[in-house]
């Protein structure tokens, strides 16, 4: 279908490899054989982990979306990435699960209710969607070679990716369906208006549970009696411990000595030319002026329009005269993201912004300023802050940062396999001679727990598990550590245990003082507010009770009060009472709060008409997220009901279980 694409003229080959890896993530591709599937049953077979109206959702497919939204995830860490793949891999392995049913789902669903997708369709997704800047770059199409050439390396095929963007197109279809009808009153636009920009002000007495804490000094008999009332809290709080002696063979070590040639550079960089791509990229500034949103009878309010358009002709017109496009962006833009940056988004890259801006922002020369540019937001006024044109890194450019990588890949090798040989003498004359041998130290360890960390060994979680699962007596064995590869031999185990009183008093003493003390709090923050509202005088019950008594400024609901924490949790009963009303006792973590309003302050109208589309665009667009949210939710129970979804309990769990050694 792609080869009617191509257009005439140069073709620029540019890569987003990310896209593709959001692609690939994204997608559940069912071109799995047959014969996973328990035909007598009808329930998922071994490898499968559901099935869904009769497609089957495969363990492979699963570990690759995972490792694939891992990555993404990894993004976020920098350094430490490589350290967290193996718990992020774990943690993605069930959202992808969950994730692949749903999609699989919905695109049941929406060819029940008769939605169909164009080739067409699929061709303006391509051509003007969020992949024209990695397919058309300029327009142009790169060209049926490189075009499959980028999806094999992705490890798909054109037929296999145009139907994951029908998929996709599909899927936008059903939602905007389902989803469409959404709409908000201004009602509810006023309403939440006044919810987030209302202020109050009050004071407040504090209590707090460290001042009640120091107050205790229980006796042993009532300590004994907490031990016991909780015994079996403590039953075997002393964790199994156990005893090695271990040889590390270091990573570090052995990648000192190793040698990267041009020819490893040269394949690793081959390998990995997709991370080293650059996409075409502008650095951008503007202003925006909204235009109303259409009304609830779809027809937008031209009076309205003419006005946003004035405003942003007569901004244009001060730029034009020397005017900063900050100081204006500033003062006047109403995109409160980019306005408080003096108007700058920073980079961005093609796919990122509306069609209208987009053309604009790509088209425009370095250093100058737009006319009014208009899209479904507004009108815009933009400035071409600096452009960078689509390039692959050369190898010269990459080099500092693949040589270590190499040299830790060739170290890792080096390692196992000096491990592996170590492992096998070990096993014929004992660790220590074996260890003597090959010059490396053996290490005798004290009694440990899983959460200890061994000399030399850093944090070593697999380590640990082929030590705990070891049998006693059993020969040496190897685990992989966070410094290098460990021959190990288990020498005694201590089973857990339950402490005796004695043992553990002090932690008894700790765990009594905190359970008391609170108790204690929540008796006398009560105590505080019923003798408040009794006298009608807050200062003077807390006086009586010996709490402190603060006073806040003029506070908006997100707000935070020293003391109080923030005002959206249980303080946020500040915003429902009358000036003069006293609350009962709020948690505040370790304090606990009572407060008197003094004063509130509504907002404006005039900030009410600054706000107002603003509030509205986000009300809709939380309203359609639930109404979709709901629309999934129910679909899923209904098919799993009615058995046209069966999850495979056992492979997802061990799939669970296997996610952090997929990314070793």
């Amino acid at each position: 279908m792609i080869r009617f694409l191509q257009t005439q003229g140069p073709t620029k080959k540019i890569i987003l490899s990310g896209i593709l890896l959001v692609i690939c993530g994204a997608m559940v591709i069912a071109f799995i054989p047959g014969g996973l599937t328990d035909e007598l049953t009808g329930q998922p077979g071994k490898g499968v982990v559901a099935k869904v109206n009769g497609s089957d959702i495969s363990a492979d497919e699963i570990r690759q979306t995972a490792r694939q939204m891992a990555q993404q995830d990894a993004q976020r860490y920098g350094e430490m990435a490589s350290k967290l793949m193996p718990f992020l891999i774990q943690q993605e392995t069930v959202r992808a699960v969950d994730q692949m049913i749903n999609r699989q789902a919905l695109l049941t669903e929406a060819g029940r209710m008769g939605l169909r997708v164009t080739p067409e369709e699929v061709k303006d997704e391509l051509q003007h969607g969020r992949y024209a800047a990695t397919f058309f770059p300029g327009g142009n199409f790169i060209g049926q070679a490189e075009y499959e050439d980028m999806l094999q390396r992705a490890d798909l095929t054109p037929m296999k990716f145009e139907q994951e963007v029908g998929h996709d197109i599909l899927l936008t279809k059903l939602q905007a369906l389902i989803a469409g009808s959404t709409s908000v009153s201004d009602a509810e636009v006023h309403e939440q208006f006044i919810k987030e920009n209302s202020k109050v002000k009050f004071d407040y007495a504090v209590l707090k549970q460290d001042d009640i804490r120091k107050g205790l000094h229980p006796t042993d008999e009532e300590l004994k009696a907490f031990y016991e009332s909780h015994k079996a809290s403590y039953a075997n709080s002393i964790p199994e411990k156990r005893k090695v002696k271990y040889a590390l063979i270091e990573t570090g070590k052995a990648a000192a000595d190793v040698q990267v040639t041009p020819e490893d550079l040269r394949t690793y960089y081959d390998q990995h030319r997709e991370q080293y791509r650059v996409p075409e990229q502008v650095k951008v500034s503007h202003i925006l002026i909204k235009t109303p949103l259409p009304g609830p009878d779809g027809k937008v309010d031209e009076k309205g329009v003419a006005e946003a358009q004035h405003r942003a002709e007569d901004l244009l017109k001060q730029l034009k005269n020397g005017a900063k496009l900050e100081d204006l962006a500033q003062k006047y833009s109403e995109d409160p993201g980019s306005a408080k940056q003096g108007g700058s988004l920073g980079w961005i890259g093609r796919g990122q912004t509306v069609p209208e801006f987009e053309k604009v922002a790509f088209s425009l020369p370095k250093g100058q300023i737009s006319d009014l540019v208009k899209s479904s937001y507004g009108f815009h006024i933009i400035r071409v802050d600096d452009k960078q044109e689509a390039h692959m890194k050369t190898m010269d450019e990459v080099k500092a940062e693949i040589e270590p990588v190499i040299k830790h890949q060739k170290g890792q090798q080096i390692a196992q396999q000096k491990a592996d040989g170590l492992l096998k003498q070990a096993r014929a004359e004992g660790l220590d001679a074996a260890a003597a041998a090959q010059k490396v130290p053996v290490i005798t360890s004290d009694y440990f727990s899983r959460k200890d960390v061994l000399p030399g060994l850093g944090p070593a979680t697999q380590f640990m598990d082929a030590v705990f699962s070891e049998q006693e007596k059993s020969p040496p064995d190897v685990a992989p550590a966070s410094q290098g590869i460990v021959v190990f031999q288990l020498l005694g185990t201590k089973p857990a245990a339950t402490p005796t009183f004695e043992e553990i008093r002090s932690r008894v003493e700790e765990e009594f003082k905190n359970e008391r003390s609170s108790t204690l709090l929540s008796q006398k923050a009560q105590e505080l507010s019923d003798r408040a509202k009794a006298e009608h005088d807050l200062k003077r019950a807390a006086k009586e009770l010996g709490a402190t008594m603060k006073a806040s400024d003029f506070v908006l609901p997100d707000g935070q009060v020293p003391d109080v924490g923030s005002m959206s949790g249980q303080a946020a009963v500040a915003f429902t009472l009358k000036q003069g009303e006293i609350s009962g006792p709020i948690n505040s973590g370790s304090n606990a709060v009572v407060l008197q309003v003094l004063e509130d302050q509504k907002p404006s109208e005039a900030e009410y008409a600054a706000k107002r589309d603003q509030i509205r665009d986000q009300l809709l667009l939380q309203k359609q997220q639930e109404t979709f949210g709901l629309f999934v939710s129910s679909l899923v129970d209904e098919m799993t009901r009615s058995g046209k979804i069966k999850r495979n309990e056992e492979e997802i769990k061990a799939l669970s279980r296997s996610g952090s050694e997929e990314g070793m």
